[in-house]
């Protein structure tokens, strides 16, 4: 087995490591190769946060730092990048790290094994707001705490804690001389020789070029799902193509009538595209898993990898989204467009060639009379899987549907739309009375299977009850959601 040297940065340092196998996670490099035990491994699955690691990327003149679950992380994704772990963060002398401190002070561990993963979801938190004199309210710290699960301290200190760093003596990171080791970095590692086990294209011609080349390679776009089957299932991959280096591919391009998110852009930058545009979805984005996942998973693969509970494609359905697949052939480039639902045919299956990839996503943009709301269902309100997500874009005319567009999760083998629903509501006065008959359609065109998350009368129940708060919500009322919940004295 062939493979690149990884090379990254840490503690100042350039790291270099050989003969890594492709299908190796970063948490196995970290704990097994580097002696960094203070990564832990807890769920192996990016669901607790125990092993949270920071990645730092140049991204022009400045750091762009991420907190991401090591144990899910492919080790050859981060070459070329900056890497701090919960060892890296104290000072030669000893002196605490602001998010090390603010945690003693705070009284935020008890248990301790989850409190690395913590400490570095605090520091990815100081680099992007404190170091920005931006401050870190209790909504913020929460949202971004979400992916790192605790059972001891019921996070109260740990969200103290992520308000008192600010109030500790400033640290700052020498931006001007990683970017310095990072430019170094840019200039090796770009080989595409057929016989390295991990690819990682940087433009999208070489990508083409590779997956005709390796039609077989397992395509990974973050990993967050390939990498549960590599621990959990064990599936060995011999050949991986990574594609979150493609420059094109890892952009957001704005239009007059619609945004093109590329298959490499990351959850957190794609919902935040779209959040720009539809203020209304932002509770929904937050709890898209936890922050680490989303700033490793990318909507291209949540899209590809097609799953029926992935939360992206029914609100992306509702929008209206079209996919763009792309492929090499006969030495040119060539690509087709498609409704984003016409893109699978079965579970975890799909209309694309051995030689193709998901290359955009195409979102049109909020028009003044659309009315769009996504609901998630789930046994927990952060971090998990949905048992029932519902999605609803309605265009209202002078009080009458004008169009209506719904899609749906954890109904079907594949995320669908409800066409049925929607022809019963296009045409129709928007009232309780036209609602009441959609609620009954809605519950009879799935049949939703039973499992470990909802049963299916309950998953049928629930996507007429959504239809009705999606009614209520539209005459104003606002306090049967529980994201409006707040407890009394709860700490702003």
């Amino acid at each position: 087995m062939n493979t690149q040297t990884i090379q990254f940065v840490r503690r100042g340092e350039i790291v270099s490591l050989r003969n890594v196998a492709p299908t190796r996670t970063l948490l196995q490099v970290l704990r097994e190769d580097l002696n960094c035990t203070g990564t832990k491994e807890g769920c192996n699955e990016g669901d607790c946060g125990a092993c949270t690691v920071v990645l730092g990327e140049a991204q022009g003149d400045h750091i762009k730092y991420s907190a991401v679950n090591s144990c899910i992380r492919l080790a050859h994704s981060v070459s070329g990048m900056a890497l701090w772990t919960v060892e890296d963060l104290a000072a030669e002398d000893g002196t605490l790290h602001p998010a090390q401190q603010a945690m003693v002070q705070c009284h935020g561990s008890q248990c301790g094994f989850c409190t690395p993963g913590f400490v570095m979801s605090l520091f990815g938190m100081y680099q992007n707001h404190v170091c920005h004199d931006a401050p870190v309210s209790r909504e913020l710290a929460r949202e971004e705490l979400s992916g790192n699960l605790c059972r001891c301290t019921g996070y109260r200190p740990i969200l103290d804690a992520a308000q008192r760093m600010a109030e500790l003596p400033p640290v700052r990171v020498d931006e001007a001389g990683l970017l310095q080791q990072l430019e170094l970095l840019t200039h090796t590692g770009r080989g595409l020789e057929a016989n390295f086990s991990y690819i990682s294209p940087h433009t999208l011609p070489d990508l083409l070029a590779a997956r005709a080349a390796h039609p077989n390679a397992q395509i990974v776009a973050g990993c967050t799902d390939v990498g549960l089957w590599i621990n959990k299932l064990h599936l060995p991959f011999d050949k991986v193509l990574d594609v979150t280096r493609v420059q094109e591919l890892r952009r957001i391009e704005d239009y007059p009538h619609h945004i093109a998110i590329g298959a490499a852009v990351t959850l957190t930058d794609a919902f935040a595209a779209l959040v720009a545009d539809r203020p209304q979805l932002h509770t929904f984005a937050t709890r898209f898993a936890g922050l680490p996942v989303r700033n490793s998973g990318t909507l291209g693969g949540n899209v590809a990898n097609g799953s029926p509970i992935g939360d992206s494609m029914p609100l992306l359905i509702a929008l209206g989204a079209n996919v763009v697949l792309m492929s090499e052939r006969n030495g040119r480039m060539s690509s087709r467009e498609l409704p984003l639902e016409q893109l699978y045919t079965g579970y975890r299956k799909n209309v694309m060639a051995a030689d193709e990839v998901l290359a955009w996503i195409k979102v049109p943009k909020a028009t003044p009379d659309e009315l769009c709301r996504v609901y998630k269902i789930s046994k927990r309100f952060e971090d998990d899987i949905s048992a029932v997500c519902l999605a609803l874009s309605l265009r209202l005319t002078e009080g009458q549907v004008a169009q209506a567009s719904i899609g749906v999760g954890g109904v079907a083998a594949t995320p669908v739309r409800a066409a049925k629903t929607e022809a019963a509501l296009t045409g129709q006065p928007w009232n309780l009375n036209t609602v009441q008959k959609a609620m009954l359609t809605l519950r009879d065109e799935f049949a939703p299977i039973s499992d470990m998350r909802a049963s299916s009368t309950y998953r049928v129940q629930v996507l007429g009850n959504l239809l009705q708060r999606f009614w209520l919500e539209s005459q104003g009322q606002q306090s049967i959601n529980l994201e409006s919940f707040t407890l009394e004295g709860d700490p702003a």
